[in-house]
């Protein structure tokens, strides 16, 4: 069974509360085009900061997208 990345949990989450990228971007204060690239691969290791106010944003706990 394949393990779920950070950016699957991140997509389904936003898909779940149907907000696009740019409203999370602005919920967790980050760059929109940062979110971006950590959903679409890019980033393949975001920072703990960045995971953490995504997580904010979502209004999760970080364990929801680390574990």
């Amino acid at each position: 069974m394949e393990e779920e990345t950070i950016k699957k949990k991140i997509k389904a989450w936003r898909a779940k509360q149907k907000i696009t990228q740019d409203a999370l971007a602005k919920k967790a204060d980050i760059l929109c085009t940062t979110l971006a690239k950590i959903e679409s691969d890019v980033i393949k290791n975001p920072t703990l900061s960045s995971v953490t106010k995504i997580a904010e944003g979502l209004g999760v706990g970080l364990d929801e997208l680390t574990q």
